[in-house]
């Protein structure tokens, strides 16, 4: 069984289901010296911290096990359960310490030992949830029993062998009962993992080098329904960027649609578990939190035909009268609520609507219409204009409504110096040297020669070493680290890649592909990318990073099994 190995440091240890994590990492841009034990219910929340008793030499992760080498032994890890970590160390020492820092009347750990069992348990202001540490083998002292305030708080195992399992549950539950072993544990993690990697990368066979990489992102960052997430989803991360937002939801069920249709189609779906009575689905949702200031671009048609495209089989009459019943109405928000009086085209308020928060396209002003959101309208009511006539509805509406928005797109948004965004009210044209600009290329078929020509040639400006960067590398404008202001991210390469594809340019296209595809490979799955450089930024374990890997490199293996055939 070939189980990926990574770099703690960058990608934290968990696995599917979860809401725990061991990783270093526990907060924005927030690394520790020693690996914690993180919960993500109600955000992201170090719990307790994992000391050894002896110098670490390395530490060794896969999706089975999480193990501390020292020069006398090691320490290791593995999931038991969905809520159970198990511990075992063998020559090595550890404290298990309160990574909270004390006890106040509303933050922090109270720890104490339990009458019933004499397990320790801590209950954790930040999360809402206890933490039960029970000794399976060996000994341990308990320091800072029933200690209110600051002060030390620890358990301290230095026998040569011990092992205790840490739970996470709400109020109560009964004593811990030991089954499996760790070795056990681990065995199952590893045999799970492997089940999901082949499920949806049916085609690695070796010529993808980061492709287990990549599914073990998405299978680690995965939680069960919780809280506001009513179904089994995808988190952007299991560092602090552990939200699930409503575009970046798409390219992850794009991901699992080949092997795990069910799972794509619950990821698909829930953002729209919380779609407001206006047919608004919210900007983000995780545990504890659903944020409406702002919204997410409708890339949800254009998805919603890829995810069509990818499934085995589709989806029931139902599921698609669910489907199509959501999309319209989120459509309708866009046309009702999201048009000035007298225009046919929607705005966004702010970048943060657009998901390019920072985009050179909103300099001048924040309130626009804007390009690309006119192109997406146009691909989501082609998309109700399909599934509608599928389920017998009447779809004149959408088909008036597309060909309104996109003859706007070309009359007011289209000059001979390419595609711009227009002020609301005021007008004023913003001209930049920003990617966002270039996004009609979504349209692909749609566009005509002429405007698909000229589009790709701007795009291929914008193509580095390592890919598709937000801003011109040659602008004034561009940072190399600024978010969207030179960058490359993921869902910009995989929806330019497949408009350009699409309109022809397929030689472009195989360009961006393979150099994103090299980057992921040589940098990881980061949140976004220096385009000069090709150095992993921000958050270094993102899943819409490795889905888009996951996608281009599929797409490759099919082109390539075409081509030999």
């Amino acid at each position: 069984m070939d189980l990926p190995h990574f770099d703690i440091t960058t990608i934290p240890f968990s696995r599917r289901g979860s809401w725990l994590s061991l990783s270093p990492i526990v907060g924005l841009h927030d690394r520790r010296e020693h690996i914690h034990l993180v919960s993500h219910q109600t955000g992201i929340h170090p719990i307790l911290r994992i000391e050894l008793s002896a110098e670490v030499t390395e530490v060794a992760a896969n999706p089975a096990t999480l193990t501390w080498i020292a020069p006398a032994g090691r320490i290791e890890a593995a999931f038991e359960s969905l809520d159970t970590v198990r511990l075992r160390g063998h020559g090595v020492g550890a404290r298990l310490a309160d990574a909270a820092g004390g006890l106040t009347p509303f933050t922090g750990t109270y720890l104490f030992v339990d009458p019933r069992d004499g397990a320790v348990v801590l209950t954790s202001y930040e999360t809402g949830r206890r933490y039960r540490v029970t000794l399976l083998e060996g000994t341990w002292e308990v320091v800072g029993d029933q200690l209110l305030g600051a002060g030390d708080r620890h358990i301290a195992l230095a026998s040569p062998t011990w092992e205790v399992a840490i739970e996470e549950y709400e109020t109560t539950r009964p004593p811990y009962r030991q089954g499996m072993t760790l070795d056990e544990c681990a065995a199952h993690s590893a045999k799970d993992f492997d089940a999901y990697a082949r499920a949806i990368a049916p085609w690695e066979d070796g010529r993808f080098p980061a492709a287990r990489r990549a599914a073990y992102v998405l299978w680690s960052a995965t939680v069960s329904p919780k809280g506001f997430v009513q179904r089994e989803s995808v988190l952007m991360s299991k560092h602090w960027m552990n939200k699930v937002w409503s575009w970046d939801h798409c390219f992850n069920a794009l991901a699992l649609a080949p092997g795990l249709p069910q799972s794509a189609l619950d990821q698909f779906l829930v953002v729209f578990d919380h779609q407001d009575e206006h047919g608004a689905v919210p900007d983000s949702v995780t545990h504890s939190e659903i944020l409406d200031n702002f919204v997410k671009p409708p890339i949800h048609g254009w998805a919603l035909c890829h995810l069509l495209d990818r499934l085995e089989a589709p989806p029931s009459r139902g599921e698609l009268a669910e489907i199509y019943d959501k999309l319209a109405r989120w459509t309708e928000f866009w046309l009702d609520s999201r048009r000035a009086p007298g225009s046919a085209l929607p705005h966004y308020q702010h970048g943060n609507d657009s998901g390019w928060d920072n985009s050179t396209m909103f300099d001048n002003d924040r309130v626009v219409e804007a390009p690309d959101l006119a192109a997406f309208l146009v691909l989501q009511l082609s998309a109700l204009v399909t599934l509608g006539t599928s389920l017998g509805h009447d779809v004149g509406r959408w088909e008036r409504e597309r060909d309104a928005v996109e003859g706007a797109l070309f009359s007011r948004l289209h000059t001979d110096h390419g595609f711009v965004a227009v002020g609301v009210p005021n007008g004023r044209v913003s001209t930049t040297s920003s990617l966002l600009n270039l996004m009609p290329i979504v349209l692909g078929e749609r566009l005509t020669a002429d405007v698909a020509s000229r589009l790709s040639e701007r795009i291929a400006a914008h193509l580095t070493q390592w890919g598709l960067a937000t801003e011109l590398p040659s602008s004034s404008e561009y940072l190399a680290d600024g978010y969207w202001r030179g960058p490359i991210w993921a869902p910009s390469t995989v929806l330019i890649e497949d408009g350009l594809r699409r309109a022809g340019s397929t030689d472009l296209a195989n360009e961006i592909s393979e150099r994103f595809r090299a980057l992921c490979e040589a940098s990881g799955f980061a949140e976004n990318f220096d385009a000069l450089t090709g150095e992993g930024l921000r958050d270094r374990a993102y899943t819409w990073t490795a889905s888009a890997y996951l996608l281009l490199c599929g797409q490759a293996a099919e082109r390539e099994r075409t081509a030999a055939a």
